[in-house]
């Protein structure tokens, strides 16, 4: 009986994992996405906020929950890798969104190495498909 039980959560909560997976939105096959600044290999100042651009072209911006063909909102990683497809980009230290169609923001990192890439969400916070994303830049703050 307690074997049954157990069988039942597992599938349960498999079922729930792939619940999780959403439906990709389609990305225009062009777009390209960029961090116009700071460069890569730029070195930072310590204890200080720094600019960084986001560039994109061949694709709109639009704020979280506007469901708009081609067009979707920044999400900026840092030291991170991509979020998988399908899944919900994570809103933590190291993924900070932009849902209200920002395209720069002010950073303040401790001193060290650092990677920055950007990468699109749709409406729902879901990487495109194909995902838009970045080259990844390493920053020093020194």
């Amino acid at each position: 009986m307690h074997q049954r039980i157990f069988v039942a959560a597992a599938l349960a909560a498999l079922l729930a994992s792939f619940g999780a997976m959403a439906e990709s939105t389609p990305a225009p096959a062009n777009a390209y996405l960029y961090i116009g600044w700071p460069n890569d290999g730029q070195v930072m100042p310590a204890g200080k906020a720094f600019r960084v651009w986001f560039g994109l072209r061949n694709m709109g911006v639009a704020p979280k929950d506007v469901k708009f063909p081609n067009t979707g909102h920044h999400h900026l990683l840092i030291d991170t890798d991509l979020t998988p497809a399908g899944q919900e980009i994570p809103s933590d230290r190291n993924h900070l969104h932009f849902g209200a169609g920002q395209t720069e923001t002010m950073l303040e990192l401790p001193p060290g190495k650092h990677t920055l890439q950007l990468l699109m969400g749709d409406d729902k916070h879901i990487p495109h498909n194909p995902p838009v994303y970045s080259k990844k830049i390493t920053v020093t703050v020194k």
